[in-house]
């Protein structure tokens, strides 16, 4: 069998394609390493963790998750086919988050394809979206995407999502009044860092009113980066991603499930952000913060909408993110 790794023209193209994969504030937590020429690891980077605001490490594994779907989707354009092992397998190193194994397969599919390419148009779009309504059809595709992955996605109705906004408001607000976690997040916002964070010019614009479908502990956190005032959207598309139930397994689960709903987005120029505050808050204050008020167990709450394309921000050269085992071989 062609040891598929070996060639490094392919293995740039995977690691490639998943450190294009969206994070926790651009943090790009992970580390790829080559145990094989066949077989490579997803593991966390503990350098890059967010011990603040992430502390049972939800964020982390959620976007190691979507790194390790885009690897998946790297290898089956090869014609491959991945098998992946989530979570420390008995023969490899306990920190590996998973293992992907390439094993021979039939040719990538017009789907499987479509899907590939989205990986280098989807950005995330913090800036206000039309009023356009998602339609039925979509709807069901980017629920569909998710049960693929044995997670839910609810797309919430007008009266739920204003909820999940308020909700979101108030976290953020707490969020910013927090001094440890406004240090973390200056780490990683709007340092002009050509490798990782997020830009200044990437942050959400000023909401003209409140509450507003975007993250206001960002720019709280980064006063001297002034952004224009916008009207955001006054009744948000919001959906949340749930997990059966809350492990790390589920958090790898959920974060390939992410990627490709927001792949299925991109394929159908439908834009997205993100509202994780309230989870966020979640897993930093315990019982003391606010119960989520639905029987579920949520990973992310998703904003999609319609707006102009926006640009992608800075990603960690391949050199940073791959390793190599001592020795090739198999296990």
């Amino acid at each position: 069998m062609l040891k598929l790794l070996a060639n490094d023209g392919i293995l740039r193209r995977i690691i490639e394609s998943a450190a294009a994969a969206p994070s926790i504030h651009n943090t790009q937590p992970w580390q790829f390493r080559v145990v094989a020429d066949d077989l490579l690891e997803v593991r966390a980077d503990p350098g890059r963790a967010l011990w603040v605001s992430d502390p049972h490490a939800r964020a982390l594994y959620l976007s190691c998750g979507a790194a390790l779907f885009n690897i998946r989707a790297a290898i089956r354009m090869t014609g491959f086919k991945p098998r992946v092992w989530p979570l420390p397998h008995p023969e490899l190193d306990p920190a590996a988050i998973a293992a992907v194994q390439a094993e021979p397969g039939r040719p990538p599919a017009f789907a499987e394809r479509e899907m590939y390419e989205a990986i280098w148009r989807r950005h995330t779009s913090r800036e206000p979206f039309t009023s356009e309504p998602i339609s039925e059809p979509v709807r069901e595709a980017l629920e569909q995407a998710a049960r693929f992955e044995f997670t839910t996605l609810r797309m919430l109705n007008s009266s739920e999502a204003a909820m999940v906004l308020d909700m979101a408001a108030k976290a953020s607000a707490e969020l910013a009044d927090d001094v440890d976690h406004r240090i973390e997040l200056q780490q990683w916002i709007a340092t002009n860092s050509r490798d990782d964070g997020i830009p200044a010019d990437a942050l959400p614009s000023r909401p003209s009113r409140e509450p507003a479908p975007v993250r206001g502990d960002l720019t709280a956190a980064t006063p001297a980066a002034i952004r224009p005032a916008a009207d955001y959207e006054e009744c948000p598309q919001l959906a949340v991603l749930t997990t059966e139930y809350d492990e790390p397994a589920d958090w790898i689960r959920g974060g390939q499930a992410l990627q490709r709903v927001l792949l299925t987005a991109t394929a159908r120029d439908l834009s997205a952000s993100f509202l994780y505050q309230s989870i966020e808050l979640r897993d930093m204050r315990g019982e003391s913060a606010p119960a989520w008020p639905w029987q579920e167990n949520p990973q992310i709450v998703i904003r999609f909408g319609y707006g102009k394309l926006q640009p992608g921000t800075p990603r960690r050269p391949f050199e940073d993110v791959l390793t190599r085992a001592a020795a090739s071989g198999h296990w």
